[in-house]
């Protein structure tokens, strides 16, 4: 089972790694980075360690 990396969009540390693979950088890191510049992220009620 793969380490659960995003709580807030549930981004897996497989996700990552097959995005990297697939686009040579991660887009998922864009997308999560994009999110949280337009307030859509919730880390601190979503992730157990409020990080």
């Amino acid at each position: 089972m793969s380490r659960l990396i995003c709580y807030c969009f549930g981004y897996t540390e497989e996700d990552l790694c097959q995005d990297v693979l697939r686009h040579g950088r991660s887009l998922i890191m864009e997308r999560i980075l994009a999110e949280k510049k337009d307030g859509h992220c919730r880390c601190a009620e979503t992730n157990p360690s409020g990080h």
